[in-house]
């Protein structure tokens, strides 16, 4: 497909109006929905801002490419738009932009229009074509360059594949080769853009360097140039530049380095020389296409434990919601037909099957994340073992729960990731038996064991310990552990300390039988604050936000009485500081007055559906309505005015 027919001239704008990111954002957003490319403005933007939350856009070299693929796009387009004056848009050199490409992708179409937008990304890396483009002042002008580029382009790419196939040739016939190749591999979570754009730096970057180089690419178009065995055993070296795992175990005995996706494409001269001067060590295959978990450089020691963390809880949620949803309901059953009904104890019991499974598959997918399949069920049975009272040798005859349950996930990881490299000299031979029989007949009985005599024993004390205090905690002790766990759910609405606040609640409430639903309560209100401020303030000062905004706003109702914080996350994208403390100060106060009132909420998840089962109902109807407008207020006050307004 050629570029030229996503890249539409009635739908560029050759002279952006805004003059801040977000109205950058909101400028072609509107024009996309003006069009009719769009159909929904407010779910494309938020799709488009929440991919500007995980990482800018910003290229670089006055580029930006906000993208995202949702069912708000009827039809595959990019909308071209230029700056004269240049925007600041968080780009990672922190120069202005000047040249934006947004891309709307249908969600579930097929996937020509991913080929025109990886061929968008390799064109934009010519600096001359971005060059002209600063310079062009119509859209028929701006085809006409797309058109020379990509011309340009195919005849370099039928140059690289008969040279590729020479070199190739040459390989077979041990003809002495004239110059180094090495081999890379480029992927990004979406895979739209950056992915393209990492193989096109290297590609060129290489070429001026004298490397022979072959990029395979995981877009979301699937894989692309894909490498060989040929390929990748005559490399004197292997690039992974990826934010997702890629299949690794092909690249076992090659030096191999393993750099973020923006690292292709910021720095890939320095790659390509750290390649060829070996400074990546050599890696060992672990017998599984998707690990190399475990070898990845770069990226701090909590970022590690953070993700692996993250990748239990999410697993996790699924039980959460639904078994706590569940014995919501059993609840509500129960004081409508007793708690003999057959209504009540099938849709308790239910929900109670569902709760069994929190902390085994807490510590199963913990430990998978650390150390791929064959860690899987050494972390569930290790999960599984904190949840039951034993006998051991220090006596221990509590549950180690929640907090074993952690542990044993990161032990369960950890202890496969020391048997991949204990068994790597093994014959090539016998790589099959490890999955089958080495790492689950020793990584059970390791796990056994360890959970056995330390991990049960020492955590079944420390979380008796902590419930006990909790249980002895005074009023004015429970308010500010409450306006703590309440706050931190605004914090980074669904983030690390959101997490970390909603993962405590959750431990408190198994290990008490799910009973002790105090910290819920406080989690739980302070999370549906963010949203309901949002709406609140978009509605009583609507000087204070774009129409768009407003139109988003009233989602927010929905969302916050819901118990889904994440609905705030376009809000405090664009503008963090006064959504995010005006939603932590009303959270807190939310979530002291939940303490004050001491309200028990019996299920993990629910929002306002959780009133009908809380011993105080109108405690927590406070709570929420004086959080809420609080951070209404707070945020329509302090906010400046919108700029269209």
């Amino acid at each position: 497909m050629d570029i030229r027919d996503l890249l539409r001239e009635d739908i560029m704008i050759m002279d952006l109006k805004a003059t801040d990111k977000a109205g950058v954002i909101d400028e072609m957003v509107s024009k996309y929905a003006a069009s009719g490319i769009i159909t929904d403005a407010d779910l494309y933007k938020q799709d488009i801002l929440k991919r500007e939350a995980e990482s800018t856009t910003g290229i670089g070299d006055g580029i930006a490419m906000p993208h995202a693929k949702d069912k708000a796009v009827s039809q595959a387009a990019v909308l071209f738009a230029k700056s004269a004056a240049g925007v600041d848009y968080d780009a990672l050199d922190g120069a202005p932009v000047h040249l934006f490409f947004m891309i709307a992708a249908p969600e579930g179409a097929d996937n020509t229009h991913l080929a025109a937008l990886s061929a968008l990304s390799s064109l934009l890396i010519n600096p001359d074509l971005v060059a002209q483009l600063n310079q062009a002042t119509t859209a028929d002008e701006v085809q006409r360059l797309f058109a020379a580029a990509q011309k340009a382009k195919d005849e370099k790419d039928a140059a690289d594949e008969a040279k590729e196939k020479a070199s190739a040739a040459a390989a077979q016939t041990q003809t002495t080769a004239t110059k180094p190749y090495i081999v890379a591999v480029t992927a990004c979570p979406t895979g739209i853009a950056h992915t393209y754009m990492a193989e096109a730096a290297l590609k060129e970057t290489a070429e001026k360097m004298g490397v022979d180089i072959k990029v395979e690419t995981n877009g979301s178009e699937g894989i692309k140039h894909r490498l060989t065995a040929d390929d990748i055993k005559r490399a004197d070296g292997v690039i992974i530049a990826a934010d997702k795992k890629v299949e690794m175990d092909r690249f076992a005995g090659k030096h191999l380095i393993n750099h973020p996706v923006i690292d292709g494409i910021k720095k890939p001269g320095e790659l390509i020389q750290d390649t060829l001067d070996e400074k990546g060590g050599i890696f060992a295959a672990t017998g599984n296409d998707d690990s190399g978990a475990a070898e990845e450089t770069g990226g701090s020691l909590w970022n590690r434990i953070y993700k692996d963390l993250m990748n239990g809880v999410s697993n996790m949620l699924p039980f959460v919601v639904g078994g706590g949803i569940i014995m919501a309901i059993s609840f509500i059953f129960e004081q409508w037909a007793g708690p003999k009904s057959g209504l009540f104890t099938f849709t308790n019991n239910l929900g109670n099957y569902a709760f069994s499974f929190l902390v085994p598959v807490l510590a199963a997918y913990i430990a998978m994340s650390i150390g791929d399949r064959p860690a899987l069920m050494p972390g569930f049975v290790g999960g599984y073992m904190a949840t039951l009272a034993q006998a051991s040798v220090l006596k221990a005859s509590n549950p180690s729960g929640f907090l074993g349950g952690l542990v044993a996930g990161f032990v369960a990881g950890w202890l496969v990731v020391g048997m991949k490299r204990l068994f790597k000299g093994m014959p090539k031979s016998l790589d099959g038996m490890k999955t089958i029989l080495v790492y689950p007949v020793i990584g059970l009985a390791l796990i056994g064991l360890i959970m056995f005599f330390i991990v049960n024993p020492i955590f079944a004390g420390i979380n008796g310990g902590l419930i006990h205090w909790l249980e002895g905690l005074g009023t004015g002790n429970a308010i500010l552990v409450g306006t703590i766990l309440a706050a931190m759910m605004s914090i980074d609405m669904g983030g690390p300390f959101n997490k970390a606040a909603y993962t405590f609640a959750i431990g408190i409430f198994s290990a008490s039988g799910y009973t002790d639903g105090r910290w819920m309560a406080a989690v739980m209100v302070g999370g549906m604050i963010p949203p309901l401020a949002i709406a609140l303030a978009s509605t009583f000062f609507p000087q204070k936000f774009t129409e768009q905004e407003r139109q988003s706003g009233l989602s927010n109702y929905v969302l916050g009485l819901t118990f889904i914080t994440e609905g705030a996350i376009p809000f405090a994208a664009t503008d963090p500081v006064h959504v995010i403390g005006s939603s932590v100060i009303g959270s807190a106060i939310a979530g002291a007055l939940t303490q004050l009132f001491h309200v028990n909420v019996p299920a993990p998840h629910g929002g306002i559906v959780a009133l009908a089962l809380t011993n105080q109902k109108m405690g927590f109807l406070i709570s929420l309505v004086v959080g809420a407008v609080v951070a209404g207020l707070i945020l329509g006050i302090w906010r400046p005015k919108a700029k269209e307004n």
